[in-house]
């Protein structure tokens, strides 16, 4: 522990109203916060720095339960390294979300009756950059409400000029090492957005569709393909079989005719193919799946191309200039109508990838795009992780990280929009192709053109890393602030962004990785476990919560579900149980505050202390060093819960309750006693203050008088232990605990007096007696005292006089009455189970509560017969 450096004085408690009201201080004091630059970052300290990403959110966006859970971790992390010296830089900023972006302002102009074509390239660009000064950026406010600690003055944009440059500046450099390159590949196209996506950009979905059986060839050629995309077999130009099938050897090499066409394809044999799938072979279309483009690539197959960008038929015939969908139906009554059909199976549930922005089925589809060349980046992206120079936690996520980079195919990084980085590439007029660098020229003169595509977003926020630091100038912050100290995000993005800022950090930062640990958490989902979605109708706007709990109840009820790399549940009850913990800490302060409770001077020494005092300041040292370690291993769910517990269980229900009796007394003891209680709270809310900001901040410095407590030195272990006293205390809470277990079995009421008298010759009970007797409810014994139930507990004998407190026979006949009910609920129970006519017939679920019943029936019998046997004889 640590005294406090600011040598605070105590306030006075009329500071602290009587409850706690959130929406009142929590907007108030992040302002403040902000003003006095707590968050902000020197690139010329000499404190060892701490450098955590924001996982930047699109200037779409709203903050949603996902990034309140993550920004509540990333918070707690930065809060309190800053509190333990270092300087902390939690760099914020947005990506500019290029289709999610240019979709919002395309709707906007639908509203006026117009497209981006009638405005032209250059004024939608406008028109974006206008919208998102007016409308973009709303999740700033949002991360402001929920306490974000990150340093405002460095927000970063993807599209701002200096991010534009380091986009610029890496495309040049990994064109010239031949990494870029221009290809004709199959990608996922939205036939809606006229873009290729990511893959990260499809949502899988299971859809009802058709699989259908067709003959392709006559008489002894003929072979049977099944496919749910009919519409495709238009740009057939092979069936593949697998080469050892003996049911096609007599096929390979022979050609088969292409029903509805002209053309006759060949059978080809590539291992491939799964002899054991379907009829084992395969239609092959190279230019509209990707499979089947490898397969075409390797037996030198031509790609025809049968669809246009808007997934309409371009290919000669009846079929021309139909929808993808009309054409499927109209190709296969066409092939029913030749008897080419051999079955036809609807529905046919299948997986289907659909743009995540507008929900429209993707079409693979062969297109001319720019690649990076993935393979030596990925290397090292993976030799990273395997050298040690970046640990991924927890562990187990190895495995799916190496899977991925370990066998990652070149990246598509070219989409058909208009709202992004533009490819600085330029064309000339004789077949020229220029790359130009963020610091030359671009050609002029006639018949140059740039590319039309814009980078991927991934792009460019795979150089957030080190772009946000002035990259590629040698800045001092980057000097000061790369590599990263870790980066906290979801598992679902790992292959995706993840992936790219390794590949990207270790390219351009000669060798060093982006950071050097990747903390992987899981998805939130509601209490059920479910996944949140429109659909299911689960989803939960973060900010009504914070509205109704506070800001400080969502984050603990966050925090304190998050195991490492795993999904996280979240309910309301539980953000109201957490605004409840609030609340008890804003009572507990308030009550120490009252009675006296200081930080002012040294603690006293032990010697002076009580064994009470000894107890908690020793429980409090082995809290300091237990959250230190679960922070350091990123286990928020075990942190959380250990300062609930401490806080809840040991100061304010046990501490606070035994020091009562003290308080009351006076004299030296209770001013030790005073000072021991203001700094386990100091110290608690200190440990406390990383996950829940807001009121810890007020009731630290009304406690202390310190200026805050976001700059407060965090709490150290002092190494104080006493383990006699931590046994004293738990005996008083064993004895404590099974009296007032007796009382309820008894039906006493917790504030009903009842005369005792404890045995505690040679017990350390003794010095507790008074705190014992207050807690129970105990009456000195008096003249007409007799023993009517005595508890032998913890080598302790309480001896209670219940004789003008509870009317025994009366009590004996309710207990025997509810004894006969359980006995008859078990013989009842017991009769079904044996009943095997009954089990045969019976659903798991009924004989599941049956058995649950008798199990509820064994207890009752137990617990009642315990309470008859403690009666006194009428």
């Amino acid at each position: 522990m640590t005294e406090n450096s600011q040598q605070p004085q105590p306030a006075p408690t009329t500071e602290l109203p009587t409850q706690y009201a959130p929406a009142e201080v929590e907007g108030k004091l992040y302002e403040r916060w902000v003003e006095r630059g707590y968050f902000e970052a020197d690139a010329k300290s000499e404190k060892p720095p701490y450098t955590v990403v924001i996982p930047p959110p699109n200037v779409t966006g709203s903050l949603h339960l996902g990034h309140a859970f993550e920004h509540t971790l990333i918070d707690a992390l930065t809060r309190r390294k800053r509190m333990q010296g270092y300087e902390t830089l939690w760099q914020p900023g947005m990506d500019h979300a290029g289709i999610a972006t240019q979709n919002v302002v395309e709707r906007e102009l639908a509203k006026e009756g117009k497209s981006r074509h009638d405005l032209g390239r250059e004024a939608f660009v406008e028109r974006v950059w206008q919208w998102k000064a007016e409308s973009g950026g709303q999740i700033s406010g949002q991360m402001r409400r929920l306490g974000d600690a990150v340093a405002w003055s460095r927000e970063r944009f993807t599209m701002d000029e200096g991010l534009s440059q380091a986009v610029q500046t890496i495309f040049k450099r990994l064109y010239d090492d031949e990494l870029i390159y221009r290809a004709e590949r199959i990608i996922n196209w939205c036939p809606r957005c006229l873009t290729a996506i990511s893959d990260i950009e499809v949502e899988y979905q299971d859809d009802d569709g058709e699989l259908v059986s067709m003959k392709y060839g006559d008489g002894d050629d003929t072979i049977v393909v099944a496919t749910t995309r009919a519409e495709t077999m238009l740009g057939d130009t092979a069936v593949a079989v697998h080469p050892e099938d003996e049911r096609y050897k007599h096929l390979i090499g022979k050609q088969v005719k292409l029903p509805l066409t002209d053309r006759s394809i060949p059978v080809v044999a590539d291992e491939h193919v799964d002899p054991e799938f379907g009829t084992g072979a395969v239609k092959v279309t190279p230019a509209h799946d990707p499979n089947d483009f490898e397969i075409g690539q390797r037996h030198d197959l031509p790609a025809i191309a049968v669809m246009d960008e808007h997934a309409v038929i371009t290919a000669h015939g009846p079929f021309q200039g139909l929808d993808r969908l009309e054409a499927r139906s109209a190709i296969v009554a066409a092939l029913r109508a030749e008897g080419r059909i051999v079955a036809e199976k609807r529905p046919y549930v299948h997986s289907v990838g659909h743009c995540s922005r507008c929900k429209t089925t993707i079409e693979p589809r062969l297109s001319m795009q720019w690649w990076v060349k993935v393979g030596p980046l990925a290397k090292a992206a993976g030799d990273a992780v395997r050298d040690g120079k970046v640990n991924i936690h927890p562990q187990e996520m190895e495995k799916r990280y190496f899977d991925w980079v370990d066998n990652l195919h070149d990246w598509c990084i070219s989409r058909q929009l208009w709202w992004g980085h533009r490819i600085p590439v330029w064309y000339g007029p004789n077949g020229e192709v220029v790359c130009v660098g963020p610091d030359e020229e671009a050609p002029a003169g006639e018949g140059w053109t740039q590319d039309n595509d814009v980078l991927d977003t991934w792009f460019s926020s795979g150089l957030w890393p080190f772009s946000t630091l002035g990259w590629p100038e040698r800045t001092e912050s980057l000097a000061k602030f790369y590599p990263n100290s870790v980066l906290v995000t979801g598992y679902d993005i790992l292959f995706f962004w993840v992936a790219r800022m390794m590949m990207f950090g270790l390219y351009a930062m000669d060798g060093t990785p982006p950071f050097h640990t990747i903390a992987l958490h899981g998805m939130v989902r509601d209490q059920n476990g479910k996944k949140m979605s429109k659909s299911f109708g689960n989803v939960v706007n973060p900010l009504d919560w914070m509205d109704k709990y506070g800001s400080d109840a969502l984050r603990f009820t966050l925090a304190r579900g998050a195991n490492p790399g795993v999904d996280v549940p979240i309910g309301e009850d539980w953000v109201q149980g957490s605004r409840n913990f609030a609340n008890k800490i804003w009572n507990a302060t308030r009550f120490a505050l009252m009675n006296g409770a200081t930080v002012e001077g040294p603690l006293p020494d032990a010697s002076r202390m009580s064994s009470t005092d000894r107890w908690i300041l020793s429980r409090l040292n082995s809290v300091v060093a237990e959250v230190d370690a679960y922070y350091e291993d990123y286990q928020f769910a075990k942190l959380s819960d250990a300062l609930f517990h401490f806080a809840w269980d040991e100061v304010f229900d046990w501490y606070v309750e035994l020091s009562k009796t003290t308080f009351q007394a006076g004299g030296e003891a209770a001013e030790v006693s005073k000072r021991v209680l203001g700094e386990v709270l100091d110290v608690t809310l200190r440990l406390l203050h990383p996950v829940v900001p807001f009121v810890t901040e007020t009731l630290w410095t009304t406690l202390t008088g310190g200026e805050s407590v976001v700059i407060a030195e965090w709490p150290a272990d002092s190494g104080f232990r006493d383990a006699d006293a931590e046994r004293e205390i738990e005996t008083v809470q064993s004895v404590i605990t099974e009296v007032r277990r007796f009382r309820a079995d008894q039906g006493l009421q917790p504030g009903q007096r009842v005369p005792a008298r404890l045995t505690l010759a040679g017990s350390p009970l003794a010095a507790h007696e008074a705190a014992v007797r207050q807690l129970l409810r105990l009456q000195p014994e008096g003249d007409a005292f007799q023993a009517t139930a005595t508890l032998p507990v913890a080598g302790v004998e309480v001896a209670l006089d219940l004789s003008g407190v509870i009317d025994f026979a009366a009590e004996r006949k309710r207990l025997a009455k509810d004894l006969a009910a359980a006995e008859k609920e078990k013989a009842q129970a017991n009769a079904k189970l044996g009943n095997e006519a009954f089990l045969a017939k019976a659903p798991d679920n009924v004989v599941d509560k049956i058995r649950g019943r008798l199990t509820k029936a064994d207890e009752d019998i137990t617990r009642i017969q315990s309470q008859l046997e403690k009666l006194p004889q009428a």
